[in-house]
């Protein structure tokens, strides 16, 4: 394997074996994204990477790494839906708190927590908006000095 310097970021690359997706998902779901183009469809989906491109110090290639779709599941109710856009929501919040856009930290590889119990552990909408709120006045408390 090949060894990356801390400024390396890998790119990720998706490969064709999707089937997990296609199979997850009903025939009137398939047929809706095929005769409706825009129409969306919330999943939970694992990925595994399968290989990596290495990169020699004499080369300006960049690495990456190619991931595959392992297991999917789509949400077949509004409800269903409407959970996995607030675990969505919460964990977006939860990066923006942590400041990590650009960065992936180690997490659980195989989480058993159900949906509630993840939505639960993270930030709210009010404890975000303080966050910012936060951020915003040492901004300018460091603007003034």
């Amino acid at each position: 394997m090949p060894k990356l310097s801390p400024a390396d970021v890998p790119e990720i690359k998706l490969d064709s074996a999707a089937v997990a997706i296609e199979t997850s998902m009903t025939r009137e779901q398939r047929r809706g994204l095929f005769e409706k183009p825009g129409t969306v469809v919330y999943a939970i989906v694992e990925l595994t990477s399968k290989s990596y491109t290495g990169h020699a110090d004499d080369e300006d290639k960049k690495p990456n790494v190619k991931l595959r779709v392992t297991g999917c599941e789509v949400a077949r109710s509004d409800e269903d839906a409407k959970a996995l856009i607030e675990a969505r929501r919460a964990m977006y919040r939860g990066r923006q708190i942590d400041g990590t856009f650009d960065e992936v930290g180690k997490g659980p590889i195989h989480p058993g927590a159900e949906l509630a119990d993840l939505t639960a552990s993270k930030p709210t909408e009010t404890e975000l908006k303080a966050h910012k709120a936060r951020v915003e006045e040492q901004r300018r408390r460091e603007y003034v000095r």
